[in-house]
């Protein structure tokens, strides 16, 4: 009998862990709705401070480590350059950080140089006319794996459902929601210095040279796009553990010129217009989030390779 009663209480336990577990699961959003749109953007122009990662997504979550922890308050902004599923590990581009400032407000001084301190570079994107977006809930570190296997390939139908030319893609953690978006227009002004200067090497010196300049003879580069800021030189001092920055460039970045190989500009067949689709946008975001914790920062973020931060904690 005491053996029974042993067994019952194993079953029973185990049953209320597994239930548990569950409930845990659907409170992660496990049963949310992804519902993928083209639309207005879930933010406006942002100035943004990042670094720049050139290898496997996996290893990432150290640079939301090091965002976070320079100012906890900022939201947490990622752009992925490459699908992992058809670029090498070594090969992936993507830039991590902190938004400093949304809309007609700028950051103050001080908060550049003190990220400008630990090695982060500053970069100002406008806001598109057209996104597609998706959301999905942020509640806790399972959110973040349930997102990666849910929300990418549902972006990723989409896009290619309707052959958009959709790209690059950024992730950012709003409180309780994380917030998907692929610019369908003034892509080229997504793209960091990093990113512009491998995609002119890679392209070699004479397509280097016939991209700056038309049929016309005159520079096809963007004069308005996107800007990296700098503030004084004193601002450059880094710690021990501060990573070298990049070399920087102020200069845009052609929309045609940005789409590398296997790039996520590849995402659409034939770059259909986004006046083709039925726009149903969401507004800006609100106010910033706490930061992600950092014990879970491997957490992969596509099915295959890709990290995402923790939740925050209150």
């Amino acid at each position: 009998m005491s053996d029974l009663l042993l067994l019952g209480l194993i079953g029973g336990l185990s049953l209320l862990l597994l239930l548990t577990l569950l409930a845990f699961a659907g409170y992660s959003g496990l049963l949310a709705e992804v519902t993928v749109s083209a639309g207005s953007p879930p933010i406006r122009n942002v100035t943004l401070a990042y670094k720049f990662h050139r290898g496997p997504y996996s290893e990432i979550g150290r640079l939301f480590t090091e965002s976070c922890s320079v100012c906890p308050r900022l939201r947490s902004v990622a752009i992925y350059y490459d699908n992992p599923h058809l670029v090498s590990p070594e090969k992936c581009r993507c830039a991590v950080g902190s938004i400093l400032s949304e809309g007609v407000e700028s950051p103050s001084p001080e908060l550049i140089q003190l990220y400008q301190k630990f090695g982060f570079k500053v970069f100002s994107i406008p806001a598109p006319s057209h996104v597609v977006t998706a959301t999905f809930p942020y509640t806790s570190a399972l959110s973040i794996w349930l997102a990666t296997r849910r929300v990418h390939p549902a972006l990723d139908a989409y896009i290619k459902e309707r052959k958009l030319c959709a790209h690059p893609r950024l992730e950012i953690y709003q409180q309780d929601q994380i917030y998907f978006m692929c610019p369908l227009a003034r892509q080229g002004d997504f793209y960091v210095p990093e990113v512009k200067e491998t995609e002119r090497k890679s392209r070699g010196p004479a397509e280097a040279s016939d991209s700056h300049v038309d049929g016309t003879g005159a520079d096809t580069m963007s004069d308005t796009s996107s800007v990296s800021l700098e503030v004084g030189p004193g601002s450059r001092e880094t710690s021990a553990a501060t990573l070298s920055p990049g070399v920087s460039s102020s200069r845009g970045w052609d929309d045609g010129d940005n789409r590398s190989e296997h790039s996520y500009s590849e995402s659409g067949a034939s770059g259909s217009s986004f006046e083709e689709l039925d726009l149903e946008g969401e507004g800006p975001l609100g106010e910033p989030r706490l930061s992600p914790e950092a014990e879970l920062m491997g957490a992969p973020k596509w099915p295959r390779e890709l990290s995402t931060p923790e939740k925050g904690e209150e």
